[in-house]
């Protein structure tokens, strides 16, 4: 049975709710919101794959599991001896990571009573399968993008060395915001800066202060930027790699992406990103400096009145 959106209804209520409506008696799997003190269980669980998992990771790592900086809930399929056999964040961004198909049918049933979400992401066979689970009428995307994940590993060849490359601070906040808007709008099609300005600012200042942000400033002007979105030691995950348009074709990317992975390869295994399948550009700039293919996503986007 839905859950009826007509009336206001807080995001507690919501998710008691739908919890309830999701024990998959028949499989004997049970979906049920993780609290804290199950943190070290589901990254014990995350980690079997780093490489798939290193959003939610990041989160947990970061926030623990029950936040508003995670921007939903994180839950827990178990089978009827308790074992997790799969781990989701249902909200604005919907992750899963799941051990069969019936733990994925479970949490896609769970995420169709959520009326909030923003996009599902993850490999694309898997949300492929997830989407037969979850699709409905009223549920239809908006846009579904195609992304490679690349990854790059050390060694990494030195380049000369960008004296300028740093850690953004709170004086840099607002260009990395207005950049960080625009390449949100180019991928998805909302600006956070119009949608929720509040909100996207108190989370790129709290991502500068986390030292999540590098960049290089020139005469004041912003010419690279690169944000760190998850850290773990296994896999740190970047996003918002920019260039000034100005500066591009100068070889300055190659140079501050060669430069800051030689930094971060100095405490994780690996770093990754995800890049459009169709921009050969991108591809190309990334494995100028290393990166190599591992895995092709998808990416569901909804319509939304926030972000």
């Amino acid at each position: 049975m839905p859950v009826t959106t007509q009336t206001h209804i807080s995001s507690k209520e919501l998710a008691a709710t739908a919890t309830r409506q999701l024990t998959v008696a028949a499989d004997s799997l049970s979906v049920q919101p993780l609290t804290g003190g199950e943190e070290s269980e589901v990254l014990a669980f995350l980690a079997e794959r780093p490489l798939d998992t290193f959003v939610m990771a990041g989160h947990i790592r970061d926030n623990g599991l029950d936040s508003s900086f995670n921007r939903g809930t994180f839950y827990g399929c178990r089978d009827g001896k308790g074992r997790l056999e799969g781990v989701a964040l249902i909200g604005h961004a919907t992750l899963v990571e799941t051990r069969g198909e019936a733990a994925l049918a479970a949490f896609a049933r769970l995420a169709r009573t959520y009326p909030d979400t923003h996009m599902i992401m993850g490999e694309q066979e898997k949300i492929e399968r997830f989407w037969r689970y979850y699709v409905t009428l009223d549920q239809l995307p908006r846009r579904v993008g195609r992304e490679l994940l690349l990854e790059q590993r050390w060694p990494v060849e030195a380049g000369e060395p960008v004296a300028n490359l740093r850690l953004a601070t709170l004086d840099d906040l607002e260009q990395v915001m207005m950049i960080q808007g625009q390449m949100a709008f180019a991928e998805s099609g909302t600006n956070p800066l119009e949608v929720d300005p509040e909100g996207f600012r108190t989370r790129c200042a709290r991502r500068v202060e986390r030292k999540r942000v590098w960049v290089a400033v020139a005469d004041g002007r912003l010419i690279f930027k690169a944000d760190l979105i998850s850290d773990t030691p296994e896999v740190i995950y970047l996003e918002g790699i920019y260039v000034n348009p100005q500066d591009r074709g100068k070889g300055f990317g190659t140079r501050c992406m060669s430069q800051l992975g030689q930094t971060l390869l100095k405490r994780t295994a690996s770093l990754c990103i995800l890049v459009d399948e169709e921009s050969q550009r991108a591809r190309s700039f990334f494995e100028r400096v290393g990166f190599k293919l591992r895995s092709c996503y998808s990416t569901v986007f909804f319509e939304q009145t926030s972000a």
